[in-house]
């Protein structure tokens, strides 16, 4: 629970999220050791972010920039913590103090000098807190594997000299998006996994929707970053109803909405409002996310506003262009207008190739034909899509829909 900060704090110090992290390990270490004897402080947090400085501060002092260093570092303990041998249990960094140090980590850890892979695998190890083993399971590599992206990752923030700040300017839109994405590829590997056996990995939304939450907290003025919360909520308000008995997809239009989480939705329209309110409705995330809120506020799925949506993914795919986005435009077109209509959308992107390799797409294509009434040419799209499906529960509906006559 406490990882983060005293990460964050003593990243601050030493200047290396690397360092940092096995400093904070040192700081748990000493608690075990030592508690179980002293018995356990009033705020075990002030104690171990207090053991961890004074570790990070023993350690600027044996650098050759000790002077000017040890000048900064100094301040940031109380004089008797440095006491040599024993820590005490002073009162911890001002709250803001201790919001900017994890604002700082999570940019660091974000910062677009790394892959989209090793700053997700950073982003969960060093602000999530989770274990290498959990995130290696998560997204389904080797554990070496994992280990060894978040050293590289540690290696190439260092190598480049990458400061641990949050950054102004044009500097922090241009990062703040790549903190946006690694928060929403979280996300979206929990709640659709790209493959393994489960169409859901529950405690990878949880994790990504807290690190919304706490990024909102941290930056409320930002509009994109209270959309992307938005977003997270209403898309988690829903995953009690996503599969069945046996784990097996349910489709929107078969979900039961008694089983959407309403305080989730109430949460996503507080956070949408927000994002309006600061001037981002146009925002990509927030746009996204009055999509999701007219599912929201739809009581049966023949309730939906499909109009609405249709011309919100219209100025979605207007201000971020995108194959995926415009397949998702071509569904809410067949909402409304029909499947025809959304067919030659959809013709048009498998023209284009991009989405060759893209399950969806044909997956998509077979439902309209289906709507459409042309079912052999469906059941050809279902089993195609089946075959570019990695993941086994959503491979199982395909070929089921494929086996029915779609």
């Amino acid at each position: 629970m406490e990882s983060a900060r005293i990460i964050a704090g003593v990243a601050r110090i030493v200047r290396d999220v690397g360092i940092a992290e096995e400093i904070a390990q040192d700081a748990l270490v000493a608690a075990l050791e030592q508690w179980p004897e002293a018995g356990i402080p009033d705020r075990p947090g002030a104690w171990l972010t207090a053991t961890a400085k004074h570790r990070a501060i023993d350690l600027v002092r044996r650098r050759e920039t000790y002077a000017r260093k040890l000048a900064e570092a100094g301040r940031e303990l109380p004089g008797e913590a440095l006491v040599s041998g024993v820590v005490h249990d002073p009162e911890p960094s001002g709250p803001g103090d201790i919001d900017d140090d994890v604002l700082r980590l999570i940019f660091t850890a974000c910062h677009p000098v790394l892959s989209a892979e090793a700053r997700t695998a950073l982003t969960l190890r060093l602000v999530g807190g989770l274990r290498t083993d959990e995130i290696a399971r998560a997204f389904l590599v080797p554990e070496p594997t994992l280990a060894q992206r978040i050293v590289r990752a540690k290696r190439t923030l260092a190598k480049a000299g990458v400061p641990f700040e949050v950054p102004y300017g044009t500097d922090r839109a241009a990062r703040l998006g790549s903190v946006l994405e690694v928060i929403y590829l979280i996300f979206n590997e929990g709640y659709a996994a790209t493959a393994g056996d489960d169409l859901l990995r529950p405690a990878l939304c949880e994790d990504a929707l807290r690190l919304a939450r706490v990024l909102a907290a941290l930056m409320p003025k930002e509009p994109e970053v209270h959309g992307l919360a938005a977003l997270l909520e209403f898309q988690a308000s829903r995953t009690a109803a996503r599969t069945g008995p046996d784990g097996e997809p349910v489709l929107l239009a078969d979900q039961n909405r008694r089983l959407w989480n309403r305080l989730l939705i109430r949460r996503g329209f507080a956070a949408l409002e927000r994002a309006v309110e600061l001037g981002g409705a146009a925002g990509p995330y927030a746009l996204q996310a009055a999509i999701a809120g007219c599912h929201a506020r739809a009581a049966t799925y023949e309730d939906t506003d499909w109009p609405r949506i249709a011309a919100l993914y219209g100025l979605l795919a207007a201000r971020v262009p995108s194959p995926v986005v415009e397949l998702n435009r071509a569904v809410a077109v067949s909402m409304a207008d029909g499947p025809a209509e959304a067919l030659a959308i959809v013709d048009a992107l498998a023209a284009e190739g991009a989405l060759r390799d893209y399950h969806l797409l044909p997956s998509v294509r077979g439902d309209l034909l289906t709507r459409l009434g042309r079912t052999t040419e469906a059941r050809a799209e279902f089993e195609r899509a089946a075959g570019l499906a990695r993941n086994d529960k959503e491979r199982e509906l395909l070929l089921r829909r494929a086996r029915e006559g779609a």
